[in-house]
């Protein structure tokens, strides 16, 4: 399930985080650093999936 959620992170950051977490925190910023540029929410993404 974490590849399905790695994959969606790749395409779309915030969509990892939030089958991840929900609408948490975390989802709340990734949207930002997603905003901010891709490769930071990018980043983030794969850190909220590989350490929860």
């Amino acid at each position: 399930m974490d590849c399905l959620r790695v994959v969606l992170s790749v395409i779309i950051p915030p969509l990892g985080v939030f089958f991840k977490v929900g609408l948490g925190l975390h989802f709340w910023i990734n949207i930002l650093l997603t905003l901010l540029g891709y490769v930071p929410g990018l980043v983030h993404a794969i850190w909220i999936i590989a350490t929860r």
